[in-house]
């Protein structure tokens, strides 16, 4: 990965840099506007970005595999986890010369993301931020899901993790964990803006101007509407905190 090492407040900086010369509206779409513009200040706000297939006609996916089970939403290589950089040069050259492509973001190396169903998501977001609690980035997918961007739980020192695999799925088995899925090493998302089959997008709903905030100052007020989301009562004594294996 080729991200500076000065930590995110040089990546901070560099970031409202750009964002001087947009308008806040512009900084928080997805779907429109520069893409090229858009990839960059991601990957100037730390995220480690690498591309990914796009929709090709009749609802299939760019990689031409038969019955994909992820149309248009994985990387295009199989090494995208050492491919994936927040190289400026590196990311306009794809850009230029995928136009079509969609982008992801490797996550567990700068931030982790916490995905949930839209509704859950919403409710959530309503709540946090009549708290006060710091929201940062938020991404939302047509399909029916929002993407709360926030730092990296990073590497463990014990590598028994602690929360179920549910909370750390594959993206491509993702259809079977309905509610919260954590995602962080090993894992990407699609990063803003994105297309999906059907004319269906990915765009920000919160731009990258808002710092990443710790994943667990969220994780209570997720769970819990996740819990009603699913159709259960959360159980407040673990809905927080993911049991050890």
């Amino acid at each position: 990965m080729s991200a500076e090492s000065g930590g995110l407040t040089g990546l901070q900086g560099k970031l409202s840099q750009w964002l001087r010369g947009r308008r806040p509206k512009e900084a928080a779409a997805g779907d429109g506007g520069d893409r090229e513009a858009l990839l960059l200040a991601a990957a100037s706000a730390g995220l480690p970005l690498a591309p990914a297939a796009h929709p090709a006609p009749g609802y299939r996916c760019s990689c031409d595999r038969v019955g994909c089970p992820t149309p248009a939403r994985h990387p295009v290589s199989f090494a995208w986890q050492t491919q994936s950089t927040t190289d400026r040069a590196q990311i306009e050259r794809w850009a230029r010369h995928q136009p079509q492509a969609n982008f992801i973001t490797a996550t567990g190396m700068v931030h982790d993301v916490l995905d949930v169903p839209l509704e859950a998501g919403r409710e959530a977001l309503e709540r946090l931020l009549g708290a006060g609690i710091e929201v940062g980035p938020v991404a939302e997918s047509d399909d029916g899901r929002l993407l709360f961007f926030t730092l990296t739980r990073g590497t463990p020192e014990d590598e028994d993790e602690w929360w179920p695999c549910e909370l750390d799925c594959h993206p491509e088995t993702a259809d079977e964990h309905p509610g919260l899925r954590w995602h962080c090493r090993g894992s990407y998302v699609l990063v803003p803006p994105a297309r999906l089959p059907g004319g269906q997008a990915v765009h920000w709903v919160r731009g990258l101007e808002h710092p990443l905030p710790d994943p667990l100052s969220l994780l209570e007020v997720l769970t819990d509407a996740c819990s009603r989301h699913v159709g259960g009562e959360p159980d407040h004594e673990t809905a927080a905190w993911p049991s050890r294996r």
